[in-house]
């Protein structure tokens, strides 16, 4: 599946549209609470704080991010809820994804690292993209993970 016919966009919480809220939390929930058989709050007081990247493939969104400010959740701004539909896993979505959400964190917040909180198994992934852990392994939601940091360069 090609990415190239992907429509990406970035938008904070107060410019989204009921179907984009509706899409964005579908594709959460169906990824992190259904698939991966967490039972957890997926919408959190940080929604409305973040700017929220789409990657639409016609009127299916096929991936999504959202990106934290400073301070909201760690000192730096962050990248979360990173997720790509079962649809277009093995397509390279994730990893154009993660450049996006790299690049609109860098434009949003200019100078700063970004932090993110990686599902263990992704650390390799995520060590490609150039982050490097900065934590012990620990459980979040019943799924290891580990905190890792892009570090600003200039």
């Amino acid at each position: 599946m090609a990415n190239s016919n992907i429509r990406w966009y970035c938008k904070p919480f107060g410019g989204l549209s009921v179907r984009e809220l509706f899409d964005a939390l579908r594709l959460r929930a169906d990824v992190f609470v259904v698939e991966q058989h967490c039972a957890y709050a997926d919408p959190d007081a940080l929604d409305q704080h973040s700017h929220h990247l789409f990657g639409y493939d016609g009127d299916r969104l096929a991936a999504y991010a959202r990106i934290v400010p400073p301070a909201a959740r760690f000192a730096e701004p962050s990248i979360g809820r990173v997720v790509t539909a079962s649809t277009h896993r093995s397509s390279g979505i994730g990893r154009a994804l993660m450049h996006r959400a790299i690049a609109e964190t860098h434009l949003l917040h200019p100078l700063q690292s970004i932090r993110i909180s990686a599902q263990h198994y992704l650390l390799a992934f995520y060590t490609s993209l150039g982050f490097t852990p900065c934590s012990a392994i620990y459980d979040e939601d019943g799924i290891p993970h580990i905190e890792m940091l892009l570090t600003y360069s200039t």
